[in-house]
């Protein structure tokens, strides 16, 4: 199924991985709609920083998709639908576990019985390797188990399964696409990168973390984007769930000086009890077994962890999309 030409909505569109998604769908010819989160502000979050010529071509949909009636209204017409819509800050879980469960699972659920009431082509639902837990073994493939380590895993778990059950149950053509930790320009202050690099250009003395020695699988953003494309014009796989990450890991005490290293920066780490995870939800270790996704496609991680963190600093370097975010939130 080839996207171009094609009818397609985008939830989340608003947000860091929905924004570039919704930039790259239109640049390779896309009738797309991005479904934003309704707010009194008419923001459309990062998609009011791109191009006025991508812009333009985008057809908006404001709503809530814990509404089953707008996510109805938003699904009718389309061919394929993007499900990027979710609640993702892990600490946040911890307080509010109900709102993961309204948005993360509930919201799912509407977009799935939309498409499936509306004849919809395609459904690519976003999964996350927070579901895998601990790795138990490395490379985690798609057949490790899932453990659900904070109410935000657990709410994608079953978000996941639901998915799951709509294609065996009511053959809808569902694909889910489970990306590793995905960085890059316009990424939630509340992830690491952008913790750690907003800390570094503030000419910080000390940069503030949790825990240091936990790995991820760090995927530049157009590696991403470029594996949800290539997984939804891919026929075989229809009913599967697959990873989407670089293959490589690192620690975070590495990453920190990495950093430093690419910014020029001295600083010096500490350690903060309040940004710990709970010693039974830290996820230790993830790594990727991107196997099924190179089997399946032509896709590969084009980007090599140097070159997107210096693109990703270079971008927060510019005061005007710094500003956006607020160093008190981060420190």
């Amino acid at each position: 199924m080839l996207l171009k030409g094609n009818r397609v909505l985008v939830t989340g569109a608003d947000g860091f991985i929905g924004s570039h998604l919704t930039e790259a769908l239109v640049r390779i010819g896309a009738d797309v709609t991005a479904f934003c989160f309704y707010n009194s502000f008419d923001s459309r979050g990062w998609l009011d920083t791109v191009p006025k010529e991508i812009k333009k071509q985008i057809s908006f949909h404001m709503g809530d998709i814990r509404d089953p009636n707008g996510v109805r209204t938003a699904v009718s017409g389309k061919d394929l639908v993007f499900h990027l819509a979710a609640l993702i800050g892990i600490p946040f879980s911890y307080h509010s576990p109900d709102s993961y469960v309204d948005t993360n699972i509930k919201g799912t659920l509407n977009v799935l019985q939309a498409s499936r009431d509306g004849g919809v082509e395609r459904v690519i639902v976003t999964s996350t390797s927070e579901v895998y837990g601990t790795a138990r073994r490395v490379p985690i493939d798609e057949g490790h188990p899932l453990q659900g380590q904070s109410p935000y895993s657990a709410s994608k778990i079953g978000a996941d399964k639901l998915a799951e059950s709509f294609h065996r149950s009511f053959a809808l053509p569902v694909i889910t696409v489970r990306p590793f930790n995905t960085y890059g320009p316009r990424q939630s202050a509340r992830a690491v990168i952008p913790t750690i690099i907003l800390q570094l250009l503030a000419d910080a003395e000390e940069v503030l973390l949790g825990s240091l020695h936990p790995t991820r699988d760090l995927n530049y953003i157009d590696d991403t984007v470029a594996g949800f494309i290539a997984l939804a014009e891919c026929d075989e796989a229809v009913g599967r769930e697959v990873n989407v990450g670089s293959g490589r890991e690192i620690s975070i005490a590495d990453l920190v000086s990495l950093l430093m290293k690419i910014t020029g920066s001295h600083a010096r780490v500490v350690q903060r009890e309040e940004r710990v995870r709970p010693s039974s939800s830290e996820v230790d270790r993830l790594l990727c077994d991107n196997g099924l996704i190179t089997c399946l496609t032509d896709w590969r991680p084009r980007v090599s962890l140097e070159e997107g963190l210096g693109r990703t600093v270079e971008w927060f370097r510019n005061p005007k999309y710094r500003s956006g975010y607020r160093l008190d939130y981060v420190i």
